[in-house]
């Protein structure tokens, strides 16, 4: 395949590799936590040079789509999210060991995409979404409320699943059924007062302070798949991060 006309050729040769490669990611030709071909059988297949070949890889894994192994190779990076969420909330049994948090669907339905969704998701005016409230326990007790927009014509298989055979990740379930891939997503944190609505899942008096999770799930294309908002009390956040 000549690559080079395939992408803007005013690019270097090697942005122009790196969104070929790009593109097979997003395709799935890779899937995530395989592994890509070795760097001398990537020259050989693009008459690409070694050094074009490692810039346009170098590019990925700085972006993180992809992930070097000493030894072993470079793979399709799979991205873990559910570890966001101990960044903000406290997640944990008595004994201090995290837990995943049951998710529980309250409410699935098909609408036309409200213009702040359509605008998170980039869709046209009037597209349909699937919007799900979820509900995160831990040992029974509600912990996030979150409202979840999906575009229906990437999820639609999901309206053939019951609800409660969904499981406390969706990520998985996305890939599986749908072949949608979350390779990447932004959150921004804010805070504000509960209102009714929420209060009342997640048992709290209107107006006490809850912490608002905004997140933009993308794909290896970088083009959005979810939008999400999750609501937790005020006293349950913490917010750690690793300074290197």
């Amino acid at each position: 395949m000549n690559f080079v006309r395939r992408h803007d050729e005013r690019l270097p040769l090697y942005q122009r590799l790196r969104d070929e490669l790009s593109e097979r990611i997003a395709s799935q030709q890779w899937r995530p936590g395989e592994a890509i071909p070795t760097e001398a059988e990537l020259v050989k297949q693009f008459s690409a040079s070694i050094g074009t070949v490692r810039k346009a890889i170098d590019m990925l894994v700085a972006e993180g789509a992809l992930e070097r192994f000493q030894g072993r190779g470079t793979f399709v990076r799979r991205a873990r999210f559910d570890s966001s969420l101990f960044r903000f909330f406290r997640f944990q049994k008595e004994s201090g060991e995290r837990q995943v948090p049951e998710g529980r669907i309250l409410r699935r339905e098909v609408m036309e995409a409200p213009s702040a969704v359509a605008s998170a998701l980039r869709l046209a005016p009037g597209s349909e979404v699937i919007h799900m409230t979820r509900l995160r326990l831990l040992n029974g007790t509600p912990l996030l409320a979150e409202s979840i927009w999906l575009p229906k014509y990437k999820f639609a298989a999901l309206l053939d699943i019951d609800t409660g055979a969904f499981g406390d990740l969706l990520y998985p379930l996305y890939e599986e059924r749908c072949g949608q891939v979350i390779a990447s997503a932004e959150e921004d944190l804010t805070a504000e007062a509960v209102d009714e609505v929420h209060a009342r899942l997640l048992q709290l008096q209107p107006g006490a302070p809850v912490i608002v999770v905004e997140r933009v799930a993308l794909g290896y294309d970088r083009q959005p798949l979810e939008w999400r908002r999750s609501r937790g009390p005020a006293e349950q956040f913490r917010y750690h991060v690793e300074i290197r």
